[in-house]
């Protein structure tokens, strides 16, 4: 017994120091040498719209005491959500579209992964929050104190330590896999299935586990969607008054864009890697949701809102009345 417990615990010893000298070569869109540069002047506009954008959003949020509500303040912790996990996955697509060197460590391209993987989940289950709040807020008189500072608080927190199960579950069954040598990533980004497609060991159940986990997240969030924006339509319908009618589901209409962009990537992403697709089609896919998205975000919720407008409007007059002093 005392033989067969040692060759079991070097066996793992043996995998572990396989796996930390693995390293990744992230392949992007080197397929494209004449795309380079442009790719690179583009997906650099793209992140600094999205910084700009994100933050500065977060900052007429603070500044505004009319955007002091539960809804912006679930949309400021939407905001940042983007932000870190745009920040997490654009620097070293950037960096690999002007160098040759294209490798990542074991350790990098695994902190890549699960820091993108908390930020996607706390995402998911963000825009699920938001819809409910957006249900309660069919109820004026009792929606302040239905959506109190402390259920506010908590539905964000929970949020969060979802997305740090997820990503404990994710890391132990992905470190099970062992990586031998160098490994070509079909990807940009450290992705899940990318990162199993090039393990030297069985993936299987890791494979399995990771994809029930993924699906339950997708489905139970889409469930808190769907179940909120039922119950706003048929609260809406009961209201004879058409004004009445457009005012609801215009204030539902950003909401819904972010929801449809996002989840229906997420959905198309899924729907590729279950028929086969190519790998472009997943690159595409996966560029969407972890770069175009979060600059999307921003500009969806700003555009069609009259204190947003009003907040930048007052912010840029105030700075150019400074400068001409």
């Amino acid at each position: 017994k005392n033989n067969i417990k040692k060759q079991h615990y070097f066996g793992i010893r043996n995998q572990e120091n396989r796996s930390a000298r693995a390293t990744f070569i992230l392949l992007g869109f080197s397929e494209y040498p004449d795309l380079q540069v442009p790719l690179f002047m583009v997906f650099l506009t793209i992140y600094m719209v999205t910084v700009v954008g994100n933050l500065g959003m977060t900052l007429i949020i603070r500044i505004n005491p009319k955007l002091h509500t539960p809804m912006y303040f679930f949309l400021s912790h939407l905001l940042f959500v983007d932000f870190c996990y745009s920040s997490v996955v654009t620097p070293k697509l950037l960096e690999n579209l002007v160098v040759e060197d294209r490798t990542i460590s074991f350790t990098g391209c695994i902190t890549q992964f699960f820091l993108a993987c908390i930020f996607v989940v706390s995402e998911t289950f963000m825009l699920a929050v938001m819809a409910y709040d957006r249900f309660v807020a069919c109820n004026p008189l009792l929606y302040t104190v239905a959506m109190s500072p402390k259920l506010c608080y908590f539905l964000v927190a929970v949020s969060y330590s979802w997305s740090i199960v997820c990503f404990l579950t994710v890391t132990y069954f992905l470190l099970t896999l062992s990586f031998c040598g160098t490994n070509f990533i079909n990807n940009f980004v450290c992705e899940l299935a990318a990162i199993i497609a090039v393990s030297c060991s069985d993936p299987y159940i890791s494979q399995k586990i990771i994809l029930v986990l993924a699906t339950f997240n997708e489905i139970s969030s889409l469930v808190i969607i769907l179940t909120s924006y039922a119950s706003i339509v048929l609260t809406v319908m009961k209201v004879s008054s058409t004004g009445r009618h457009h005012k609801a589901f215009s204030t539902c209409a950003s909401h819904l864009t972010a929801i449809t962009i996002f989840h229906g990537t997420i959905l198309f992403l899924y729907s590729v890697l279950n028929s086969k697709g190519s790998w472009l089609m997943v690159k595409v896919a996966s560029l969407f949701y972890t770069v175009v998205i979060p600059m999307l975000n921003p500009l969806i919720y700003s555009l069609r809102n009259k204190d947003v407008k009003e907040t930048v409007r007052k912010l840029i007059n105030t700075k150019f009345f400074c400068f001409k002093i």
